[in-house]
């Protein structure tokens, strides 16, 4: 599987582009949740996890969540930055604050548990 797999995943699941270099910029204190989808070009388990997104789209579309993502491959330190040992890797923000981390890819149900806890447990 390359990247190929989903050639119109970020259309058809909109996320904004972020660079390690400006990442603060996206990263406001106005009580929404980021959450930062960290991938890389040919990663099959990145294109496991983005077939399984676009199967349940409306799943990890909450209203007060905005989504990020960076190739990590093109852009080596948001890796370094974030300490990464594999990916995908999903990082959840409230304003500059990590709030979590989903490493790999757990499957649509436990990553919107997971999402759902945070949002359960952290004042917007």
């Amino acid at each position: 599987m390359t990247e190929t797999t989903h050639p119109r995943f970020f259309w058809q699941f909109p996320m904004k582009l972020v660079r390690e270099a400006r990442l603060d910029e996206f990263l406001p204190d106005d009580g929404h949740l980021r959450i930062l989808f960290l991938w890389g070009k040919d990663c099959p388990n990145c294109d496991v996890a983005k077939g399984q997104m676009l199967l349940a789209q409306e799943r990890f579309s909450w209203p007060d969540v905005e989504w990020l993502h960076d190739n990590v491959y093109e852009d080596p330190a948001m890796g370094t930055r974030f300490g990464l040992h594999g990916i995908p890797a999903f990082l959840v923000f409230r304003g500059s604050k990590k709030l979590g981390r989903i490493g790999q890819w757990p499957g649509t149900e436990a990553f919107v548990s997971a999402i759902e806890k945070i949002q359960s447990q952290s004042p917007a």
